[in-house]
């Protein structure tokens, strides 16, 4: 028999309607009390972590999850977590992070209607993962929507209201769920040594999103109060006239690693090359940035919030945790 720990958030699974809109309400109990009788062959065993909807999913609920999992680590066979789809890749992404090289599965999923709705992508969503986490060959944490199976660092939500909701960005899926079956495409990625768990991030990232005709007056703004800046650039990636000498001033104003840019693009598929034009071209030399390359916007934000809240790291000491690859995340560098 197989033990599977499900651990719940709250979310779209676990919402009621309400004058005031859809919201998370039920606990773990009535959510599994709409499944269907799985068998003698799986245990399940559950916890409530929060119910909150996933807008409002932070560093900390994070952090809380490792500590969750780290302590049952050894009781269990596999992990669910039952989590918003707003934010859901965020948290695939970071758990990736914060729990390296599991032998057991980390399984997240959640729904795009309630489960106590007449009709619901709930109840296949829950079984899928269920089935997954207990199946001796799944390793990892992952995220299972719609019966596909997505590396923890390539997922997105892409579709707001549709019940495949989630992509797997630049990679394959690694497997599929049907009929009852785990149909693999790739081999889930174990490397030798024991589970890490991590237990500090730095909260202190921003999302820099830039559009046509901005300006550099917001910052110093934003190098004051943040210490890892993603700048989602256009296409495969650049700096625009109006910010870049303003950008450069402030990137020498820091001792090297306290301030870190990850350049990245905010084209869904294909990710970034700076070095395809001019306005990438020229960054090389004038500061030192990471760039994303095929890692999606969830993966480098959460990677780069990881290793910056390892303190003390020097620059290239940065870099090379960026540039290692952790379940997936990255291929053309």
């Amino acid at each position: 028999m197989r033990t599977i720990l499900m651990l719940f958030t709250g979310g779209t699974i676990a919402s009621v309607k309400t004058e005031n809109g859809l919201e998370p309400i039920l606990n773990a109990e009535q959510i599994l009390s709409y499944l269907p009788d799985i068998g003698d062959d799986v245990e399940l065993r559950t916890l409530q972590v929060c119910n909150l909807d996933s807008t409002n999913m932070d560093y900390r609920h994070w952090l809380k999850l490792v500590d969750v999992i780290e302590e049952n680590y050894h009781r269990y066979d596999g992990f669910v977590i039952c989590h918003g789809t707003d934010t859901m890749a965020y948290t695939a992404a970071a758990l990736s992070y914060l729990i390296q090289n599991s032998a057991k599965p980390i399984v997240l999923t959640g729904s795009q209607q309630p489960i106590q709705m007449e009709i619901t992508d709930a109840k296949k969503n829950l079984l899928d993962s269920i089935m997954y986490a207990a199946d001796m060959e799944s390793h990892g944490v992952c995220l299972i929507f719609d019966g596909k199976v997505i590396a923890g660092t390539r997922a997105k939500k892409t579709q707001s209201f549709s019940y495949h909701a989630f992509s797997s960005i630049n990679f394959p899926e690694l497997a599929a769920m049907q009929h009852g079956k785990i149909v693999r495409y790739i081999p889930c990625e174990v490397q030798e040594g024991p589970v890490r768990f991590c237990h500090k991030v730095n909260p202190r990232a921003y999302a820099m999103k830039l559009t046509p005709g901005i300006g550099s007056d917001i910052l110093q703004e934003i190098f004051r109060k943040y210490d890892c800046i993603v700048v989602e650039s256009f296409g495969v990636g650049g700096i625009p006239d109006s910010m870049i000498d303003d950008l450069c001033l402030l990137m020498k104003q820091y001792p090297s690693g306290s301030k870190v840019i990850v350049m990245t693009t905010q084209v869904t598929y294909e990710g970034s090359n700076l070095a395809t034009y001019e306005v990438g071209r020229r960054i090389k030399g004038r500061f030192p940035y990471l760039e994303a390359f095929d890692m999606n916007f969830e993966a480098a934000f959460t990677k780069i919030m990881w290793i910056m809240g390892q303190e003390g790291l020097s620059f290239p000491e940065i870099e090379a945790m960026f540039y290692s690859k952790v379940n997936f995340d990255l291929l053309l560098f």
